[in-house]
């Protein structure tokens, strides 16, 4: 690749010089659009952190998330429900720092399958609004951008389901191998 863009550039500097600028302007223009559609969702989430609706919704996830991934730690729920609430609405990177403090938490506790399954969770990423790929789709200039909804909803579900199966699988097979 590095070759043939040599001799492209020896071949024709104009048109290499072209070609680089209209690069560049793409990849600004499409950097642009991702930075201003996490600024939305992460001002969005801020706005339910500050109305309350944030802790509203962790309180009413809190017995689905105690019985996943079994802890009584308020505080790492919290961090884990708000991760996968990013993950939900598309927002790959966002979610990371509420995952890393679920994470810690989980591994202070002692809890190692909570801190795997929420890995394997944010890796898998269901994804019920895939945001950034409709943005990505949009600036590419797709006719039809939201079309790939459906495709990523059950792709995406698909991945996280199996995913938590493996983790469970897994964590009953290392259990056997334990006990003598």
């Amino acid at each position: 690749m590095l070759l043939a863009g040599g001799l492209f550039l020896l071949g024709d500097p104009e048109g290499f010089l072209a070609a680089m600028l209209e690069g560049g302007q793409k990849a600004a223009v499409l950097s642009l659009s991702l930075l201003s559609l996490y600024c939305v969702w992460l001002g969005f989430f801020r706005v339910l952190e500050a109305s309350g609706l944030a802790r509203k919704l962790t309180a009413f996830s809190a017995p689905i998330l105690k019985r996943l991934f079994r802890s009584e730690d308020e505080e790492a729920l919290s961090h884990a429900g708000n991760n996968l609430t990013a993950n939900l609405l598309g927002l790959p990177g966002a979610p990371t720092p509420e995952g890393i403090a679920a994470v810690d938490r989980f591994l202070a506790e002692g809890n190692d399958f909570a801190a795997d399954l929420l890995f394997v969770l944010g890796a898998t990423s269901l994804q019920l609004l895939p945001t950034t790929v409709i943005s990505l789709r949009l600036a590419a200039g797709s006719s039809a951008p939201s079309d790939i909804f459906l495709p990523t909803l059950l792709a995406t579900a698909a991945s996280s389901l199996l995913g938590v199966l493996f983790v469970f699988l897994a964590r009953k097979l290392l259990r056997k191998r334990a006990v003598p």
